[in-house]
């Protein structure tokens, strides 16, 4: 064997047993990868956030056009809704979770749009190997952490295009120096020189403002990629999702195609071996990746909306999955029964909230609002809590936790986990009518209101307290509008009685301990145990019996005595 055909061997052998490493290295990625997707599915997601990450996952909510209702931050927080969202995420891309956390702050008030998505549901239940490819397809994609790629995409559409003549000269200038050499090759090569470090010395301050877009624009491209994958899945169920796709795709095969050496200069994509730096070499020589940014701009500004399509598409898909898989978490959920009414009507048989691992189930069925009534920790704020939580499920995900659960396609509000606002130097008390005043806002809107508050105006005094808030609750007592207010002013209880049914929970204090059992109880709470709790934590004696004494003379005679 001659000299040149060992080396071409050689090569050849090279070049195989690299392909067979890179074959060989996808296919136990794809084998690990679908073990973590297997023990993941209808598991709770044992993930944590920190604050960047929550904060960059909200960005595509925010970014959206919001047109009509959603669940405002007060109402998001009150009802600590980023548990339930991270109960849910049981997602694999960036694009599956914002996707995601935008439908739990979006409420449906098409009956059509929650049925596509519970078919969508309930087909993923029932077809394992087509989910499990799916979400390794997400899983290719992949999320971003602290960094929302929502941001530099609509900041990169929102770019002006600039000039690539300083990028041009550059490459001009070297090509002229490489021309030189050939009629003077001593100053040629000094010109040569001259422009490459000059040209490298510019291209490093030009490429730090570029370069927190690869991120995103990478994802822009495996998103395609994924979307290709997508394609060849033939089901009835997903027909209308894979064509929205493949339009979309088409549209951004532009972007795609110069994408590649920003993408691949920057990001590591190539491997970190001798392709990457011969990309690197050729970028900091001819500004490819610079040229193709501003061809960038351009594509994804005309094409945004096909951005925006696609992104629709997968992340349906994907927080389809992850509704199904928080389905299978649970033994018993239903399917809501929505009514579009204008009479505010909610029915819930043995509902529970999703966060507590042995709930204690209640029933109600109710047409006007509902007044709560108990001790501290008898479980008030709690089912305040079910309820609302159960109702943004049914207009989001079409899952409630319950036996049955019907009622109308509500705007939900609430007003309860309120405090100071320290950095508008507010005091509770204005926080809380401005909460208030929100939802007062609302109450002649043509969609129904479902609100939730917990212990009406706490931050003032008794007196005007119980005028006030028993005026405000009033205002809400109508036929479009279902109010669950928690109250310990027994008081409001009588004042409403025509205009809101009462419930209680209750306890039972037994010697040295006290005992609730969380149960809804109708009408209004009788038991006076404060008093008692005070001898169960230790206070002296005295104490009590002047505190009961005291108690039992104004319920005598309307009069406070010490």
């Amino acid at each position: 064997m001659s000299t040149e055909m060992t080396i071409l061997f050689i090569v050849v052998l090279g070049f195989l047993a690299f392909a067979a490493a890179c074959i060989y290295s996808n296919y136990k990625y794809r084998k690990r990868m679908e073990k973590k997707i297997k023990r993941a599915w209808g598991a709770r997601p044992d993930r944590e956030y920190d604050y960047e990450e929550f904060d960059a996952i909200s960005h595509f909510f925010n970014l959206r056009k919001k047109e009509g209702f959603y669940i405002d931050d007060i109402t998001w927080n009150d009802l600590e809704m980023d548990n339930i969202f991270m109960l849910m995420n049981n997602t694999w891309s960036c694009v599956g979770e914002s996707y995601l956390y935008n439908m739990l702050r979006t409420p449906e008030y098409s009956p059509e749009e929650l049925k596509r998505r519970d078919d969508l549901v309930e087909y993923f239940l029932k077809h394992d190997k087509e989910r499990s490819d799916l979400q390794y397809a997400f899983a290719r994609i992949g999320k971003t952490g602290r960094t929302s790629i929502f941001d530099y995409v609509y900041n990169l559409a929102g770019l002006e295009r600039r000039s690539n003549l300083k990028n041009y000269i550059c490459i001009a200038a070297l090509a002229a120096s490489v021309a030189f050499t050939f009629v003077m090759p001593q100053y040629g090569v000094l010109l040569i020189i001259a422009s490459l470090c000059y040209g490298w010395s510019t291209y490093y301050s030009e490429k730090r403002k570029v370069e927190p877009y690869i991120m995103s624009c990478s994802a822009v491209v495996l998103m395609m990629d994924a979307a290709a994958k997508l394609e060849k899945i033939k089901t009835p169920e997903m027909s209308e999702y894979i064509k929205s796709m493949a339009e979309a795709r088409r549209k951004l095969s532009r972007f795609k195609r110069n994408s590649f050496f920003f993408i691949a200069g920057g990001s590591g994509d190539a491997g970190g071996g001798l392709e990457k730096v011969l990309i690197d070499y050729i970028n900091y020589t001819f500004r490819v990746d610079l040229i193709q940014f501003n061809t960038l701009i351009v594509e994804l500004k005309a094409n945004l909306d096909a951005f925006e399509q696609l992104t629709d598409s997968m992340g349906m898909l994907e927080s389809a999955m992850a509704i199904a898989s928080f389905r299978l978490q649970y033994p018993q959920y239903c399917k809501p029964v929505l009514v579009n009414t204008r009479k505010a009507y909610l029915q819930a048989e043995n509902v529970y909230h999703p966060m507590i691992d042995e709930p204690v189930k209640n029933s109600i069925s109710v047409d006007r609002g509902v007044l709560l009534t108990g001790s501290n920790a008898s479980g008030k704020s709690t089912f305040l809590k079910t309820v609302a939580i159960n109702a943004v499920l049914a207009q989001t995900v079409y899952t409630c936790m319950a036996d049955s659960y019907e009622g109308c396609y509500y705007q939900i509000y609430t007003s309860m986990a309120l405090r100071d606002d320290l950095i508008s130097q507010e005091s509770y008390y204005i926080v809380e009518i401005k909460s208030l005043k929100r939802i007062l806002d609302h109450v002649g809107d043509e969609i129904p209101l479902l609100c939730f508050v917990d212990e009406v105006l706490r931050g003032t005094n008794t007196v005007e307290r119980i005028a006030a808030s028993s005026q405000i609750l009033k205002s809400m007592a109508r036929r479009n509008i279902m109010c669950f207010a928690a109250t310990h002013d027994i008081e409001l209880t009588s004042i409403l009685e025509s205009d809101y049914n009462n419930y209680h929970f209750q306890e039972e204090v037994k010697e040295d301990d006290i005992l609730f059992n969380y149960r809804l109880y109708e009408g209004r709470a009788t038991s006076r145990n404060a008093i008692k709790l005070l001898g169960i934590i230790g206070y002296s004696p005295d104490i009590i019996k002047k505190a009961e004494h005291s108690a039992e003379q104004f319920v005598e005679t309307g009069e406070w005595s010490l």
